[in-house]
Parts: C-alpha cells; structure tokens; sequence
C-alpha cells in the first residue's frame, strides 16, 4: 500500500551517508530475517570508494537513498562501466545494490531518480541489478526465496519482482544455482575421466601451504585465466591490472589453501583453477555485517573451524580445454578433502542458465536447483 507521506530522495555523499547506504538492508529491512545473510558494511563503503575501489579507473557511480518522515525506506546505486560500453558500442547503465520497502511509490522514485542520472550521462538502456565487475553480488532473486542465500549472492523479498517488472523491466539473463551433495568417495566415472584427461593433455594439480607463494607463483596468472575463461560471459569486463591487484590481496590471503586445486600443463601453465571457501553465511548473520568488535572472530572460526558447507567461488578453465573433461581433476582433488573437512554439501554459486559447459560438471553428483536470479533491462 502507497502512502502519501512524501518521499525524499538524498544523493549520498561522505563516509558516514554511505556508511547508512550500506546499513540500511542490514539494520532496517531485513532485521532477524530467515534468510537474509549481509555483507561486510566494509565491502560495500569499499565498493563506493573510488580511493579503493580500483573499478574507478573507467566506471562512475551515484547513490541514492530515499527517505519518509526522515526514516530511511529504500536506496539504490547507479553504475556507468565506460570500458565495458566501449567494449561493446553500446550504451548501457546499471542499477544496483537496490533495496526498498513494499511501496510502489518509494521504488518507482528511486528507479526514477537513477534512470534520469543515466539518461542525464547519455545511456540509452539500463540493466541490473549488477554492480561494477562479476567480482560484485548480480540477479535478482525471483526463485528461493525460502532458501538461505550465500556470501556472495543478494538476497531480496519476492515483492522486487513485480516492482521492478512493472517498472517497464524485461528479463535479459538468468542465473541458476545448485546445491550439491558431497559424495563419501569420488565417483568412479570421475576418476576414470580424471586419469584419461591427465594422460591425454600431460596435466597435473598441484597445491600450496603458503599463500605468499601461491601470489608469487600464480596469483597473476590466476586472474588472468579467469579473464581468458569468462570474457564471453554476460556483462563480463576483463579486469584490468589494478583490480587484479587489488583482488589478489583481497582474497587469497584468506582462503584455506588446501581448497584451492591448480591445473597446470607440462610446461606449468595454469590451464584451471578451483577456488572454494567455507561458508561465511552464519558469521556474517551473527556478525551483522559488522568487522569489530566481534565479527572478525566469527569470521577466522568460519573460515578455520568445522562448517558443513562449502562454497563454489568460482571454477575457470581455459577455452582450449573447456569441454575436455578438465573439471574432473578438479573434484577429484577437492571431494576428498571436503569429506575430511566435515562439508556435507556444497554451493555452486550463480551459474548463466545457459551455460551448458558448467552445469555439465554437476551431472555425477545429486544435486537440487533450488535458488535462480534474473537480471533486468529497460530501454531509456
């Protein structure tokens, strides 16, 4: 139900309104949801930052929040990625990081206000929810609502659907996800194919124990692989060396090692990669987003302690071995030692539905589609 209350839109500016931009969903909207699961308020007023976010270096952004009796009731942030659009001849903007109560007239002013900035840039269409890079939460969830999320996915209510829809916004892509069985022992096809594949291409896994020389060694080449294996992928835009950078010291210092196969051929060239971390989901909820003062210590037992869940980050391999039987060496690594760690299941993370390469890798396993999330466009 609208109010008549007016609604107030404030462009945010400063360390301490981005800081509410990103506390809103956390605080306010999804308060001791089921299912909800934050990210770190430090991730998002990172994001935004254009002394930290390296994306700044050929992306523009703004931040709205709306308000009603000085009570923050939604907010939304539009994104203009100029190399992307270069890349493509296109014109496109994207929304993101949007949240709003169950009123029409607060999300139809919010997707006004980001639409006109758009317009205001000279882009003809608009598109989301989708933020800087792939490395940003995208899609909207429209399937699992009852399910709880990721560390690395959004979560939103099932009434964003039709807000957006009857804002004028048409389906351009869908992802789906799938939660995975970890198998007591490899399958045996899998460790047929394994065998047959590393004799055939003279390829091996290799793993390290220290993280600083895994950076030394392939950090690089880790991003570049990913760049190479996904530059067809939807709104995909390579990640230039600063964001490499800036990524390499993100997340490897953090991830367990032994969760992290390599693929390398005869001459030590990275051809795949598998990186899988245990599930962030109940810190970052007991956490509330928050790093201090006790969040981080949810976080390293999360990270270090037992979990029954793992999470898929992501899996590339290289175009010339896609297709090839290549991912089995991957799992045939990881299932042991997922078992030896307590996983009992595993989250794919989103997946293009149309992506018949990856969910290939899923068809050994028992597996459930339980999660699916929709990216949006609308002509300007």
């Amino acid at each position: 139900m609208s109010q008549s209350k007016p609604i107030h839109i404030k462009e945010v500016s400063g360390k301490r309104a981005l800081t509410k931009f990103a506390v809103f969903p956390i605080d306010t909207l999804y308060k001791d949801h089921p299912y909800y699961v934050p990210s770190l308020i430090s991730d998002i007023t990172g994001t935004f930052d254009p002394k930290e976010n390296p994306a700044y270096e050929f992306c523009e952004s703004i931040c709205y929040m709306a308000y009603r009796d000085g009570k923050p009731v939604g907010r939304i942030a539009g994104i203009i990625n100029h190399r992307l659009n270069e890349r493509t001849g296109k014109k496109e903007a994207r929304f993101g990081f949007v949240d709003f109560i169950d009123d029409k007239d607060v999300s139809s002013t919010l997707f006004k206000f980001v639409e006109d900035w758009a317009r205001s840039k000279g882009m003809t269409s608009m598109h989301g929810p989708l933020g800087f890079s792939d490395m940003d939460p995208e899609g909207l969830l429209v399937e699992g609502f009852d399910q709880m999320g990721t560390s690395v996915t959004i979560y939103n209510y099932p009434y964003y659907v039709n807000h957006i829809e009857e804002l004028g916004y048409e389906k351009d892509t869908d992802w789906v996800e799938f939660k995975i069985q970890i198998p007591k022992e490899v399958p045996e096809k899998h460790q047929r194919i394994t065998e047959i594949v590393k004799r055939k291409y003279n390829l091996r896994v290799i793993k390290y124990t220290d993280a600083n020389k895994l950076i030394k060694d392939y950090g690089q080449k880790i991003f570049e692989l990913i760049n190479i294996a996904y530059d067809q992928l939807y709104g995909y835009c390579p990640l230039s060396q600063r964001q490499i950078d800036y990524y390499i010291k993100m997340y490897i210092p953090m991830i367990r090692l032994e969760n992290v196969p390599l693929i390398v051929d005869g001459n030590d060239e990275l051809i795949g990669v598998g990186i899988t971390l245990p599930s962030l989901v109940k810190a970052l909820r007991k956490s509330r987003g928050r790093m201090f003062p006790f969040g981080f210590i949810h976080l390293l037992k999360a990270l270090k302690c037992h979990n029954d869940v793992v999470e898929m980050l992501l899996v590339a391999v290289h175009p010339d071995y896609q297709s090839k039987g290549v991912n089995a060496l991957l799992f045939a690594d990881l299932i042991p030692i997922f078992n030896q760690n307590g996983y009992t299941y595993a989250e794919s993370n989103p997946e293009l539905e149309d992506n018949n390469k990856v969910q290939a890798q899923w068809q050994y396993f028992e597996r459930e589609q339980h999660r699916r999330r929709r990216a949006y466009s609308k002509k300007l």
